[in-house]
Protein backbone atom coordinates (compact mmCIF):
# COMPACT_ATOMS: atom_id res chain seq x y z
CA UNK A 1 0.00 0.00 0.00
CA UNK A 2 1.37 3.49 -1.13
CA UNK A 3 2.46 5.58 1.95
CA UNK A 4 0.71 8.72 2.67
CA UNK A 5 1.34 11.28 0.49
CA UNK A 6 2.98 9.86 -1.93
CA UNK A 7 0.07 8.26 -4.10
CA UNK A 8 0.25 5.49 -6.82
CA UNK A 9 1.89 7.18 -9.89
CA UNK A 10 -0.35 5.40 -12.36
CA UNK A 11 -3.14 7.17 -10.66
CA UNK A 12 -1.37 10.69 -10.64
CA UNK A 13 -2.56 12.64 -13.13
CA UNK A 14 0.25 15.44 -14.26
CA UNK A 15 -0.34 19.11 -14.16
CA UNK A 16 -0.51 20.42 -17.78
CA UNK A 17 -1.82 23.46 -18.47
CA UNK A 18 -3.64 22.30 -21.65
CA UNK A 19 -5.29 19.53 -19.49
CA UNK A 20 -4.59 16.86 -22.27
CA UNK A 21 -4.45 13.44 -21.55
CA UNK A 22 -1.62 13.45 -19.10
CA UNK A 23 1.13 10.68 -19.53
CA UNK A 24 -0.63 9.60 -21.95
CA UNK A 25 -2.30 6.86 -20.04
CA UNK A 26 -6.04 7.22 -20.80
CA UNK A 27 -7.09 5.55 -24.00
CA UNK A 28 -7.76 8.17 -27.18
CA UNK A 29 -9.12 6.90 -30.45
CA UNK A 30 -8.63 9.33 -33.89
CA UNK A 31 -10.66 8.64 -36.77
CA UNK A 32 -8.28 7.92 -40.05
CA UNK A 33 -11.06 6.87 -42.26
CA UNK A 34 -11.60 9.82 -44.38
CA UNK A 35 -7.83 10.60 -44.41
CA UNK A 36 -7.33 7.35 -45.47
CA UNK A 37 -9.84 7.23 -48.77
CA UNK A 38 -8.25 10.46 -49.92
CA UNK A 39 -4.87 9.29 -49.67
CA UNK A 40 -5.34 6.06 -51.06
CA UNK A 41 -6.94 7.64 -53.75
CA UNK A 42 -3.83 10.45 -54.15
CA UNK A 43 -1.36 7.17 -54.52
CA UNK A 44 -3.36 5.02 -56.75
CA UNK A 45 -4.57 7.34 -59.44
CA UNK A 46 -2.68 7.82 -62.34
CA UNK A 47 0.00 4.78 -61.97
CA UNK A 48 1.46 4.00 -65.35
CA UNK A 49 2.55 0.58 -66.71
CA UNK A 50 3.88 0.55 -69.77
CA UNK A 51 6.29 -1.46 -72.11
CA UNK A 52 6.93 -2.49 -76.06
CA UNK A 53 3.63 -3.79 -76.60
CA UNK A 54 1.17 -0.88 -74.60
CA UNK A 55 0.49 1.96 -72.03
CA UNK A 56 -2.46 1.13 -69.22
CA UNK A 57 -3.27 3.59 -66.18
CA UNK A 58 -5.24 3.41 -63.33
CA UNK A 59 -7.68 6.30 -63.92
CA UNK A 60 -10.39 6.29 -61.22
CA UNK A 61 -11.99 4.57 -57.79
CA UNK A 62 -14.85 2.46 -58.69
CA UNK A 63 -14.61 1.17 -54.97
CA UNK A 64 -13.39 1.96 -51.48
CA UNK A 65 -14.96 0.77 -48.93
CA UNK A 66 -13.67 0.44 -45.34
CA UNK A 67 -12.70 2.37 -41.97
CA UNK A 68 -9.05 3.36 -39.97
CA UNK A 69 -8.15 4.36 -36.93
CA UNK A 70 -5.81 5.41 -35.00
CA UNK A 71 -5.13 4.95 -31.21
CA UNK A 72 -3.03 5.55 -28.52
CA UNK A 73 -3.01 3.73 -25.11
CA UNK A 74 0.16 4.58 -22.26
CA UNK A 75 1.83 6.38 -25.48
CA UNK A 76 1.80 3.47 -27.69
CA UNK A 77 -0.12 3.87 -30.79
CA UNK A 78 -2.07 1.31 -32.00
CA UNK A 79 -3.46 0.91 -35.92
CA UNK A 80 -6.67 -0.59 -37.43
CA UNK A 81 -7.68 -0.14 -40.94
CA UNK A 82 -9.66 -2.63 -43.37
CA UNK A 83 -10.44 -1.44 -46.72
CA UNK A 84 -11.45 -3.16 -50.18
CA UNK A 85 -10.61 -1.26 -52.93
CA UNK A 86 -11.53 -1.26 -56.75
CA UNK A 87 -9.68 0.43 -59.60
CA UNK A 88 -10.55 1.30 -62.89
CA UNK A 89 -7.80 1.20 -65.53
CA UNK A 90 -7.56 1.96 -69.04
CA UNK A 91 -5.14 0.78 -72.00
CA UNK A 92 -4.15 0.13 -75.44
CA UNK A 93 -1.81 -1.09 -77.79
CA UNK A 94 0.99 0.76 -79.50
CA UNK A 95 1.91 -0.87 -82.72
CA UNK A 96 -1.69 -1.76 -83.57
CA UNK A 97 -4.19 -0.58 -86.65
CA UNK A 98 -6.37 -1.03 -83.63
CA UNK A 99 -7.06 1.76 -81.60
CA UNK A 100 -9.32 0.14 -79.05
CA UNK A 101 -9.38 1.80 -75.74
CA UNK A 102 -9.98 -1.51 -73.51
CA UNK A 103 -10.89 -0.98 -69.63
CA UNK A 104 -10.47 -3.07 -66.91
CA UNK A 105 -10.01 -3.47 -62.85
CA UNK A 106 -7.58 -3.66 -60.42
CA UNK A 107 -9.32 -5.45 -57.07
CA UNK A 108 -7.55 -4.96 -53.83
CA UNK A 109 -9.85 -7.23 -51.13
CA UNK A 110 -7.70 -7.31 -48.11
CA UNK A 111 -6.12 -3.98 -47.26
CA UNK A 112 -5.77 -4.38 -42.99
CA UNK A 113 -3.54 -4.44 -40.36
CA UNK A 114 -3.00 -7.62 -40.73
CA UNK A 115 -0.98 -8.01 -43.61
CA UNK A 116 2.24 -6.92 -45.00
CA UNK A 117 1.71 -4.30 -47.93
CA UNK A 118 3.69 -6.82 -49.88
CA UNK A 119 2.08 -9.65 -49.02
CA UNK A 120 -1.98 -8.04 -49.93
CA UNK A 121 -3.63 -9.67 -53.12
CA UNK A 122 -3.89 -7.05 -56.89
CA UNK A 123 -6.06 -9.11 -59.06
CA UNK A 124 -6.03 -8.02 -62.28
CA UNK A 125 -9.24 -8.39 -65.12
CA UNK A 126 -10.19 -6.68 -68.28
CA UNK A 127 -13.66 -6.23 -70.26
CA UNK A 128 -12.95 -8.12 -73.22
CA UNK A 129 -11.91 -11.29 -74.85
CA UNK A 130 -9.71 -10.61 -77.56
CA UNK A 131 -5.97 -11.12 -78.34
CA UNK A 132 -5.30 -7.37 -77.99
CA UNK A 133 -7.30 -6.97 -74.49
CA UNK A 134 -5.76 -10.52 -72.93
CA UNK A 135 -1.86 -8.29 -73.58
CA UNK A 136 -3.38 -5.98 -72.13
CA UNK A 137 -4.36 -8.14 -68.75
CA UNK A 138 -1.16 -9.48 -69.05
CA UNK A 139 0.99 -6.13 -69.03
CA UNK A 140 -1.07 -5.15 -65.89
CA UNK A 141 -0.63 -8.12 -64.36
CA UNK A 142 3.28 -8.34 -64.49
CA UNK A 143 4.04 -4.94 -63.66
CA UNK A 144 1.06 -3.23 -62.07
CA UNK A 145 1.13 -5.14 -58.71
CA UNK A 146 4.79 -4.03 -57.42
CA UNK A 147 3.57 -0.60 -58.34
CA UNK A 148 0.69 -1.02 -56.59
CA UNK A 149 1.79 -2.68 -53.43
CA UNK A 150 4.73 0.18 -52.87
CA UNK A 151 1.90 2.62 -52.86
CA UNK A 152 0.31 0.77 -50.36
CA UNK A 153 2.98 0.85 -48.32
CA UNK A 154 3.62 4.50 -48.96
CA UNK A 155 -0.24 4.80 -47.31
CA UNK A 156 0.74 2.91 -44.45
CA UNK A 157 3.65 4.55 -43.29
CA UNK A 158 1.92 8.04 -43.67
CA UNK A 159 -0.83 6.93 -41.43
CA UNK A 160 1.67 5.96 -39.04
CA UNK A 161 4.07 8.76 -39.28
CA UNK A 162 2.05 11.98 -40.51
CA UNK A 163 -1.31 11.24 -39.27
CA UNK A 164 -0.50 10.70 -35.47
CA UNK A 165 1.39 13.50 -35.61
CA UNK A 166 0.08 15.28 -31.70
CA UNK A 167 -1.58 12.20 -30.68
CA UNK A 168 1.40 11.34 -28.14
CA UNK A 169 1.82 14.28 -25.76
CA UNK A 170 5.30 15.61 -24.28
CA UNK A 171 4.77 15.31 -20.15
CA UNK A 172 5.36 18.44 -18.24
CA UNK A 173 8.46 16.95 -16.86
CA UNK A 174 9.57 16.05 -20.49
CA UNK A 175 8.84 19.51 -21.47
CA UNK A 176 10.75 21.39 -18.40
CA UNK A 177 13.91 18.84 -18.94
CA UNK A 178 14.02 19.66 -22.93
CA UNK A 179 13.06 23.58 -21.96
CA UNK A 180 15.95 23.36 -19.24
CA UNK A 181 18.62 21.69 -21.74
CA UNK A 182 17.89 24.19 -24.70
CA UNK A 183 18.79 26.80 -22.08
CA UNK A 184 21.85 25.52 -20.92
CA UNK A 185 22.80 25.10 -24.52
CA UNK A 186 21.99 28.51 -25.43
CA UNK A 187 23.86 30.06 -22.23
CA UNK A 188 27.26 27.85 -22.91
CA UNK A 189 27.24 29.14 -26.69
CA UNK A 190 26.47 32.68 -25.24
CA UNK A 191 30.00 32.53 -22.61
CA UNK A 192 32.11 30.96 -25.08
CA UNK A 193 31.65 33.37 -27.71
CA UNK A 194 32.02 35.98 -25.26
CA UNK A 195 35.35 34.25 -24.23
CA UNK A 196 36.37 33.91 -27.94
CA UNK A 197 36.21 37.74 -27.81
CA UNK A 198 37.50 38.52 -25.20
CA UNK A 199 40.61 36.31 -26.42
CA UNK A 200 40.66 37.59 -30.01
CA UNK A 201 39.92 34.19 -30.97
CA UNK A 202 38.02 33.40 -33.99
CA UNK A 203 36.02 30.06 -35.31
CA UNK A 204 38.13 27.90 -36.78
CA UNK A 205 37.50 24.67 -39.24
CA UNK A 206 38.02 21.30 -37.17
CA UNK A 207 41.50 19.64 -38.99
CA UNK A 208 40.65 16.74 -40.25
CA UNK A 209 42.82 13.35 -39.46
CA UNK A 210 42.40 10.22 -40.36
CA UNK A 211 44.58 7.16 -41.35
CA UNK A 212 45.66 4.96 -44.13
CA UNK A 213 42.73 2.36 -44.67
CA UNK A 214 43.63 -0.86 -47.10
CA UNK A 215 40.91 -1.30 -49.25
CA UNK A 216 40.35 -3.16 -52.43
CA UNK A 217 37.41 -3.51 -55.63
CA UNK A 218 34.06 -5.35 -55.52
CA UNK A 219 32.92 -6.04 -59.67
CA UNK A 220 30.06 -8.06 -59.97
CA UNK A 221 26.88 -8.58 -63.07
CA UNK A 222 23.81 -9.37 -62.01
CA UNK A 223 21.08 -10.13 -64.47
CA UNK A 224 17.20 -9.12 -63.89
CA UNK A 225 14.40 -10.25 -65.82
CA UNK A 226 12.92 -6.47 -66.28
CA UNK A 227 12.49 -3.66 -68.33
CA UNK A 228 15.37 -1.09 -67.60
CA UNK A 229 13.01 2.03 -66.92
CA UNK A 230 11.75 -0.74 -63.58
CA UNK A 231 15.07 -1.98 -62.69
CA UNK A 232 16.30 2.03 -62.28
CA UNK A 233 13.27 3.23 -60.67
CA UNK A 234 13.72 0.11 -58.15
CA UNK A 235 16.86 1.45 -57.37
CA UNK A 236 16.02 5.33 -56.96
CA UNK A 237 12.15 5.21 -56.42
CA UNK A 238 11.54 6.17 -52.27
CA UNK A 239 8.72 3.63 -52.27
CA UNK A 240 9.98 0.72 -54.57
CA UNK A 241 13.40 1.13 -52.44
CA UNK A 242 11.14 1.22 -49.08
CA UNK A 243 9.62 -1.98 -50.04
CA UNK A 244 12.59 -3.96 -51.08
CA UNK A 245 14.77 -2.63 -48.20
CA UNK A 246 11.83 -3.07 -45.73
CA UNK A 247 12.34 0.17 -44.92
CA UNK A 248 11.11 2.03 -41.62
CA UNK A 249 10.41 5.25 -40.75
CA UNK A 250 13.80 6.26 -40.57
CA UNK A 251 14.72 5.42 -44.03
CA UNK A 252 16.00 7.89 -46.40
CA UNK A 253 16.11 7.90 -50.14
CA UNK A 254 16.76 11.50 -52.22
CA UNK A 255 17.82 10.46 -55.41
CA UNK A 256 19.01 13.35 -56.77
CA UNK A 257 22.74 14.75 -57.21
CA UNK A 258 23.86 14.83 -54.03
CA UNK A 259 21.05 13.66 -52.11
CA UNK A 260 21.71 11.40 -49.25
CA UNK A 261 20.44 8.19 -48.63
CA UNK A 262 20.05 5.74 -45.40
CA UNK A 263 19.21 2.19 -45.85
CA UNK A 264 18.50 -0.97 -43.55
CA UNK A 265 17.94 0.70 -40.41
CA UNK A 266 21.34 3.04 -40.87
CA UNK A 267 23.53 0.11 -41.70
CA UNK A 268 24.38 1.59 -45.04
CA UNK A 269 24.47 5.51 -45.72
CA UNK A 270 25.61 7.61 -48.45
CA UNK A 271 25.44 10.26 -50.86
CA UNK A 272 24.34 9.93 -54.77
CA UNK A 273 27.18 11.48 -56.88
CA UNK A 274 25.55 11.53 -60.34
CA UNK A 275 22.35 9.79 -61.67
CA UNK A 276 21.42 9.49 -65.51
CA UNK A 277 18.38 8.15 -65.63
CA UNK A 278 18.13 4.58 -67.01
CA UNK A 279 21.25 4.21 -67.46
CA UNK A 280 24.07 4.92 -64.66
CA UNK A 281 24.35 5.35 -60.87
CA UNK A 282 27.25 7.03 -58.92
CA UNK A 283 27.37 7.00 -54.94
CA UNK A 284 29.28 7.44 -52.25
CA UNK A 285 28.22 4.26 -50.20
CA UNK A 286 29.31 3.34 -46.61
CA UNK A 287 28.69 0.03 -44.24
CA UNK A 288 28.05 1.73 -41.18
CA UNK A 289 30.75 -1.04 -39.21
CA UNK A 290 33.09 0.69 -41.22
CA UNK A 291 36.28 3.27 -40.26
CA UNK A 292 34.77 6.57 -39.48
CA UNK A 293 33.53 8.69 -42.26
CA UNK A 294 35.44 6.54 -44.69
CA UNK A 295 33.14 6.36 -48.19
CA UNK A 296 33.72 4.08 -51.35
CA UNK A 297 32.90 5.11 -54.46
CA UNK A 298 30.10 2.74 -56.29
CA UNK A 299 29.14 2.83 -60.12
CA UNK A 300 26.12 0.78 -61.45
CA UNK A 301 25.60 0.19 -65.08
CA UNK A 302 22.06 -0.56 -66.56
CA UNK A 303 21.88 -2.26 -70.07
CA UNK A 304 18.16 -3.59 -71.77
CA UNK A 305 18.95 -6.89 -73.53
CA UNK A 306 16.46 -8.83 -75.70
CA UNK A 307 15.20 -10.58 -72.60
CA UNK A 308 16.56 -8.77 -69.58
CA UNK A 309 18.26 -5.68 -68.08
CA UNK A 310 21.97 -6.24 -67.22
CA UNK A 311 23.50 -4.44 -64.15
CA UNK A 312 27.10 -4.44 -63.35
CA UNK A 313 28.43 -3.03 -60.24
CA UNK A 314 32.21 -1.58 -59.68
CA UNK A 315 32.98 -0.55 -56.09
CA UNK A 316 36.13 0.83 -55.23
CA UNK A 317 37.67 1.87 -51.95
CA UNK A 318 36.09 -1.18 -49.70
CA UNK A 319 38.55 -2.12 -46.61
CA UNK A 320 39.99 -5.08 -47.21
CA UNK A 321 38.82 -7.15 -43.73
CA UNK A 322 34.91 -5.99 -44.88
CA UNK A 323 35.03 -7.47 -48.64
CA UNK A 324 33.09 -10.63 -48.04
CA UNK A 325 30.74 -9.29 -46.16
CA UNK A 326 30.26 -5.91 -48.34
CA UNK A 327 29.83 -8.61 -51.34
CA UNK A 328 27.46 -10.81 -49.44
CA UNK A 329 24.88 -7.51 -48.73
CA UNK A 330 25.01 -6.59 -52.04
CA UNK A 331 24.02 -10.49 -53.19
CA UNK A 332 21.42 -11.04 -50.34
CA UNK A 333 20.01 -7.41 -49.18
CA UNK A 334 20.08 -5.52 -52.90
CA UNK A 335 19.88 -8.09 -55.48
CA UNK A 336 17.94 -11.32 -54.45
CA UNK A 337 15.65 -8.80 -52.00
CA UNK A 338 14.81 -6.68 -55.37
CA UNK A 339 14.45 -10.20 -57.48
CA UNK A 340 11.93 -11.52 -54.62
CA UNK A 341 9.95 -8.31 -53.82
CA UNK A 342 9.27 -7.23 -57.33
CA UNK A 343 9.40 -10.36 -59.38
CA UNK A 344 12.15 -9.28 -61.42
CA UNK A 345 13.34 -13.31 -60.95
CA UNK A 346 11.07 -14.55 -63.67
CA UNK A 347 11.85 -15.11 -67.02
CA UNK A 348 9.86 -12.43 -69.34
CA UNK A 349 7.28 -14.12 -71.60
Amino acid sequence: MAKWGEGDPRWIVEERADAKNVNNWHWTEKNATQWSKDKLKELLLNIVVEDDRGRCEIKETSKLEGEATANNRKAKLIFFYEFEIELDWEGSLKNSENKTVYKGKVTIPNLSEEHDASDVDVDITVNGESNDAYALKDLMRKKAPALIRAKLDAYIRQLREEFTQGMILPTKSETDSTATKEDADVSAAAKAKVAGKQNGLSPTKKESVGVKIPTTAVAMTVEFKCRVSELYMALTDKNMVRAFTRGGANMVCEAENGGRFSLFDGNVTGQFVELIACQQIKMQWRLRQWPAEHYSDVTIELTEKEDHTLLKLNQTGVPQNFLDNTKDGWYRFYWESIKQTFGFGARLL
